[in-house]
């Protein structure tokens, strides 16, 4: 069942998934979003969306009477996490417990809020929850570390809140991805890079995978989970591993292209070869199954310029 009638808080309310989420709630909610400018777009936000340019990391958020909080405000790559390293620790670990804290106090019942599937590192077959994980960058300590607290948060004053680990989340850039640039998924960036006549750069030989989940999709994923009051750590993802080469051909086909990509050495020191979710669990509790195949997508993200 969709949400009703509730008051719903989205930190990183204007950023890419934050809004989507925000836009969809607003027809049957009171949504406000939370969000500090870092990469978030305010003009992406429909007017029913009461938006207040905030920090998660402010003393008095605007929770009175919330019902539910998304928190999805984060520093939300790698690269992004090692530029700013500090800076990003405040916003994805003191952030987080700073939002919860006070949602909390003010008798929200229901956190909702981003991890990763990075921790899971490179794996060729579905990855689920109960895979042990690892951490190997500041990003993934940093939401390994939301998940701990979480964990805190549930047990010491039983609340509930579900974690999500995002499997590679795009729309492209006729949507609200766009103001992400160079952070933004690769879906996005080598279909406007190749519209333009582009050469698309892939790191090592494009045979890593991914499992590229609309954002439609994940939205619907965080309204289910809030709906049934979740707590926990479930998967986002569509349960199918694309490569990179793969990718680029249904782009090229899309557009009526035959762009060749330029193949680099990766000049990554941690990366993730391949990636694919096991999100029975989520489909377990809520009935969630994703809806966009990836064609679809790569149909909706190539769109705008054709």
């Amino acid at each position: 069942m969709p949400m009703q009638d509730q008051q719903v808080l989205v930190t990183g309310g204007a950023g890419f998934i934050g809004s989507n989420l925000a836009n969809h709630l607003a027809g049957q909610n009171t949504v406000i979003a939370v969000d500090d400018g870092h990469l978030g777009t305010p003009s992406h936000l429909d007017a029913a969306v009461e938006f207040h340019e905030r920090s998660v990391l402010d003393s008095d958020l605007p929770l009175d009477d919330v019902d539910v909080v998304f928190h999805l405000a984060a520093y939300s790559s790698y690269t992004m996490v090692e530029e700013a390293k500090q800076a990003a620790t405040r916003v994805n670990v003191e952030g987080f417990v700073n939002v919860v804290e006070q949602a909390r106090l003010a008798g929200c019942r229901q956190v909702v809020y981003a991890s990763t599937s990075s921790i899971y590192g490179s794996q060729t077959e579905p990855s689920s929850e109960s895979m042990p994980v690892t951490v190997r960058t500041a990003y993934e300590a940093s939401k390994r570390a939301r998940e701990v607290y979480a964990e805190y948060f549930r047990s010491h004053y039983d609340l509930a809140l579900a974690g999500m680990r995002f499997f590679s989340v795009y729309q492209g850039y006729g949507g609200a991805e766009a103001h992400k640039g160079e952070y933004a998924n690769t879906v996005a960036q080598f279909a406007d890079a190749m519209a333009r006549g582009e050469r698309p750069e892939v790191f090592g030989d494009g045979s890593q995978t991914r499992d590229f989940t609309h954002v439609d999709d994940v939205v619907a994923a965080l309204e289910l989970t809030a709906e049934a009051g979740l707590s926990g750590i479930y998967n986002v993802g569509t349960g199918v591993a694309t490569s990179f080469n793969t990718m680029i051909e249904m782009i090229n086909e899309t557009l009526g292209r035959t762009i060749d990509p330029v193949y680099v050495e990766n000049p990554l020191p941690v990366y993730v070869h391949d990636t694919c979710a096991d999100a029975s669990k989520l489909e377990a509790a809520t009935g969630w199954q994703p809806t966009v195949d990836f064609s679809d997508g790569v149909q909706r993200v190539c769109r705008p310029y054709q």
